[in-house]
């Protein structure tokens, strides 16, 4: 009796084996399980008490892996008819303008503001992070999995930095100054950079400073040197200055900008002076470090902008001038920006926005069209300057009774 048990229990054992063989060779046809499915079904014919009298041949296992195997190789990296972005980075770019307008009352012209909120990491910088990277790899200048980044940041072209990095596959080290916001610090470390901060009376030079002594120090380093790096100009006038100039239907007229590496106010303005010679540019720097303006670098609250010096690639021939703009006005207009726009902007937008109004309210702009640049997302500066009272005034919250 028990012979004749253990010749059934074979007889099923083998048929189980050949109809899962099918199965999965039938399955890997119709492309309708995965390897994941295989490795669950290895788990299950290893610990299942019929299976564990099932002796597969070896030729049989290598058949279903390489099955498997060419599947995933063969798989096509996008699907014709779908929508579907290949990776995050196709994010990048296309962000809408917006009128102001409750925040323009009294001004006699109109002001746009292009969203860069809207971008995959909620800032500008994710432009020229791609550029810089793209070109770099381009040029065989860095490889992923054996350079090492390294790179001075204020904040937002770090974070920018670190989320191309960790998508390609580099490791990133980036020196900031530690007066940057909390969200800021979090944020890199979140996308896997390593994070050292400078002394903040130093700025951004002290920050500058740091990164070249570890460029010196850290094997296989590379850095993208965003204050002298061409692709950092050029993809704003390969696409910032092409996406205002058509969402403007060419009807553009002022185009006001703050200074940080230079980048944008740089690409943006040649691009839109090579389509109309008479558009307007205007920078935009901290009146507390107005190195543009022939003043001395000092500490400010505009975060992004007035690095102390000039940058290389900031291009002072393509404006009309650099306006200087009070910490302070910087802040109220960006919370006011939320308050009547509905718009949760940064310092640096709300120092644009100063700019743009000042422009905005001089006669000779009367009817025309101002457009400026909202780089980043408010949420990004919770635990800064901008919403200090907000944050004491939420931390006092006390919690109400319930009947």
């Amino acid at each position: 009796m028990a012979m004749a048990m253990a010749g059934v229990c074979g007889a099923a054992a083998s048929t189980v084996r050949r109809r899962s063989i099918d199965y999965l060779s039938r399955s890997y046809r119709s492309r309708s399980i995965d390897l994941a499915g295989a490795d669950c079904y290895t788990r299950w014919m290893s610990t299942t008490t019929t299976a564990q009298s099932i002796v597969v041949p070896e030729e049989e296992k290598a058949t279903v892996a390489s099955a498997f195997a060419h599947r995933i190789r063969d798989l096509p990296k996008v699907l014709p008819g779908t929508n579907i972005k290949p990776d995050v980075s196709h994010l990048i770019g296309k962000t809408p303008l917006v009128f102001l307008n409750k925040i323009c009352e009294g001004c006699e012209a109109y002001i746009a503001a292009k969203q860069e909120m809207m971008q995959p990491t909620a800032s500008i910088k994710d432009r020229p992070a791609q550029a810089m990277i793209a070109d770099a790899e381009k040029k065989q200048l860095i490889t992923p999995g054996k350079t090492v980044l390294i790179e001075p940041t204020s904040g937002n072209m770090g974070i920018s930095m670190a989320f191309i990095a960790a998508m390609k596959g580099y490791r990133m080290i980036l020196t900031m100054p530690s007066y940057t916001s909390m969200e800021r610090r979090v944020t890199m470390k979140a996308f896997g950079a390593e994070l050292i901060l400078t002394d903040p009376d130093k700025g951004m030079g002290g920050t500058v400073k740091k990164a070249y002594q570890l460029l010196e120090s850290t094997p296989d380093a590379f850095m993208l040197q965003q204050f002298s790096n061409p692709a950092n100009t050029q993809v704003h006038f390969d696409t910032t200055g092409p996406e205002i100039w058509e969402d403007t239907l060419g009807e553009v007229d002022i185009f006001v900008m703050g200074i940080g590496s230079g980048g944008t106010v740089s690409g943006v303005g040649r691009y839109l002076k090579s389509q109309n010679p008479n558009v307007q540019i205007y920078g935009v720097e901290p009146a507390e470090s107005n190195v543009l303006n022939g003043g001395k670098p000092g500490p400010h609250l505009i975060t992004g902008n007035g690095v102390g010096f000039k940058p290389d690639i900031l291009d002072m021939d393509i404006m009309e001038g650099v306006l200087e703009v009070k910490s302070e006005d910087a802040l109220i207009i960006a919370r006011q920006l939320a308050l009547k726009e509905g718009l949760m902007v940064g310092i640096s937008s709300g120092a644009n926005t100063v700019a743009a109004l000042e422009l905005a309210r001089r006669p000779e702009n009367k009817g025309k069209l101002i457009v400026t640049i909202h780089p980043s997302f408010g949420e990004r500066y919770l635990s800064s300057a901008l919403f200090e009272d907000l944050r004491k005034e939420a931390e006092n919250m006390q919690p109400v009774p319930v009947d």
